[in-house]
């Protein structure tokens, strides 16, 4: 059988000659076997036998298990676009402002509503459009100035 490198040790080896030589007599763990082309393959771990005595530190294989998991890749998410329309589009209860929850609401009652700041591309409509609150305009300007 083999002895992976990975399950000489709990630690990380780089080099089996740090752990063993050649020829030292150890105690081993049947991890798993394969059958290819007529011959049976066995995969050994030393790191869930105690070197001592041979007892099994392991006897329900859950560090194993635990190292399986470890080791499954994961598929990469990264191209799909996350889009959080779903709490950007709500209307809290509390205050009456789009963008969050009444749960999430840090309006005090009676205090200055607050609101999502809107897209450029809304902006330039919006300022189109009406050119009513004065405050709301420069309060554009001046992100558009943190912007750039």
């Amino acid at each position: 059988g083999l002895v992976h490198r990975t399950h000489l040790s709990s630690c990380r080896v780089d080099k089996p000659a740090e752990i063993v030589d050649v020829g030292d007599k150890v105690w081993v763990k049947l991890i798993g076997k394969e059958m290819k082309d007529d011959k049976l393959k066995l995969s050994l771990s030393m790191k869930v036998v105690h070197q001592g005595t041979g007892k099994d530190l392991d006897p329900n294989n859950v560090s194993l298990d635990q190292d399986e998991r470890k080791k499954r890749t994961f598929r990469d998410y990264t191209s799909q676009k996350i889009t959080l329309e779903a709490v950007l589009n709500t209307v809290c209860k509390k205050c009456g402002c789009k963008g969050h929850f009444a749960k999430e609401c840090f309006m005090q009652p009676g205090g200055t509503k607050y609101s999502l700041i809107p897209e450029e591309e809304e902006e330039e409509g919006a300022a189109a459009g009406c050119e009513g609150d004065k405050k709301i305009s420069q309060a554009e300007e001046s992100s558009k100035k943190r912007k750039k």
